[in-house]
């Protein structure tokens, strides 16, 4: 049931000049009362993964998550977390089955024709990547006609595979996990990853290789929310400004990457798996 909630945020600004205290009220719904539903897939480290703990239990981590979490208390809320495959997180958000969907989107026209979208908090690029094996055989995206390119199914890489490598036979996969694993054992020949997500796989798997940066008008990510809840997007843009004013941004993201690095304790798929959509037959 969805909850009408009046709530003051405050968040201390820290600037050269001294301290600016931030504060403005906003109305928002949630779907559940005292809870803020995100959903994410937690297979893009740093953005989202599962991180091993002392007690072995497979715990939610990533820059993303801890963003989320800075959302959730700014705004005085528990914060759920439902692990969501890429694919299904629009489908869920436009479904009213999640409040925000917090999983590195790039605000795209075409989502932005549907959803509402934050200010960005991370900027970043896309990479192509090879194993290393492969580096020196290709020189540019020609060479990948007739051979097999990847990407992530309903993300903007498979638009930038459409768009560079149209001559490619170009595979869809759910997870980043099985695009890495495809790459490493030959099954495909390149593919298109986030940059930072990328750089991070190659630092798990020295087999990997970063080929080329790729060109990309919108380069970086925003939260999406449900069109219309002008008043939650709002206090998440408040939140958003603050936490990169305050620095707490760039603290989440360096701590995202030492965690993500720890390759004896990180897992990017929990044990259970993220499930295709909370509710039966949902697709993006």
């Amino acid at each position: 049931m969805k909850k009408l909630g009046l709530i003051s945020l405050a968040a201390a600004v820290v600037l050269s000049m001294g301290t600016v205290a931030f504060a403005e009220e906003a109305s928002f719904t949630t779907i559940a009362e005292g809870k803020l539903t995100v959903g994410t897939s937690p297979d893009f480290a740093p953005y989202e993964f599962y991180h091993i703990d002392e007690n072995d239990n497979a715990q939610l981590a990533g820059f993303d998550i801890a963003l989320a979490q800075r959302i959730a208390d700014d705004l005085g809320l528990e914060l759920e977390v439902v692990p969501i495959d890429f694919g299904g997180i629009l489908t869920e958000l436009q479904s009213g089955n999640i409040d925000l969907g917090i999983s590195g989107f790039s605000p795209t026209p075409e989502r932005a024709e549907t959803f509402d979208f934050s200010d960005l908090y991370y900027t970043g690029g896309q990479a192509f990547c090879v194993s290393m094996e492969n580096k020196d055989k290709f020189e540019s995206y020609d060479d990948f006609a007739g051979l097999s390119v990847g990407a992530q199914t309903g993300s903007i890489q498979m638009g930038l595979a459409e768009e560079n490598t149209p001559d490619a036979n170009i595979v869809g996969l759910n997870k980043v996990t099985d695009i890495v694993m495809e790459l490493l054992n030959g099954t495909l020949d390149g593919a298109f990853i986030e940059k930072v997500v990328a750089e991070q796989y190659a630092k798990n798997y020295p087999d990997l290789c970063v080929l080329w940066d790729v060109e990309y008008d919108a380069e970086g990510s925003a939260i999406a929310v449900k069109k219309g809840n002008e008043g939650l997007l709002e206090a998440v843009n408040g939140v958003i400004a603050a936490a990169i004013e305050d620095g707490s941004m760039s603290d989440y993201i360096a701590e995202a990457m030492d965690l993500a690095s720890d390759e004896e304790h990180t897992q990017e798929i929990s044990p259970g798996e993220a499930v295709e959509g909370m509710t039966e037959g949902a697709t993006e």
